[in-house]
């Protein structure tokens, strides 16, 4: 969480030096801020970071939009950080792949903090995932990759690589 929230500062462009700390079991990230209370949670420390960084289109234009945002960015911290096995990381990839069928973007035509997030909470099993996997959930492998390659996202994290050029050999 804390790791996410320091890249996120650095592609909106805030200074650095914000004081991150986790709390509990499941380390939430604890924003430590100079005037009152710190801020918790990830969802709570990235909206406040869009918003003091003015880009609050991050959030989603219109109502509707925000609502979805709002909605992925709670499927991110309920489900992507929970899931740890193989299992709950199919279960995921197949919720996103049909939700991305018609979608170029998490919450439509619009790139967003969800897209943001999401990738970061991903990163680490698209990794993992072999040419066969990518290319079965192919709507989730074509979304990672536009994100991954969207101005000042992926920074320091590594390169996922995906094959684009697929042989045919049955006489095409």
């Amino acid at each position: 969480g804390a790791e996410e929230l320091e890249l996120l500062e650095r592609l909106l462009g805030l200074p650095a030096g914000n004081k991150y700390g986790v709390q509990g079991e499941r380390k939430v990230p604890v924003l430590q801020t100079n005037s009152g209370p710190g801020l918790t949670g990830l969802m709570t420390i990235a909206a406040h970071l869009v918003r003091q960084a003015r880009r609050e289109q991050l959030l989603g234009g219109s109502a509707e939009e925000r609502a979805v945002v709002q909605q992925w960015l709670e499927y991110r911290v309920t489900r992507v950080n929970g899931g740890a096995t193989k299992e709950d990381a199919r279960t995921i990839l197949k919720d996103l792949n049909m939700h991305l069928e018609d979608k170029v973007y998490l919450a439509g035509n619009t790139f967003t903090l969800a897209d943001i997030l999401m990738y970061y909470g991903l990163h680490h099993i698209m990794v993992d995932l072999t040419v066969q996997e990518k290319e079965k959930y192919l709507n989730v492998s074509r979304w990672f990759n536009h994100i991954q390659h969207y101005p000042g996202v992926r920074q320091h994290l590594s390169d996922v690589i995906f094959i684009k050029n697929r042989l045919y050999t049955n006489g095409h």
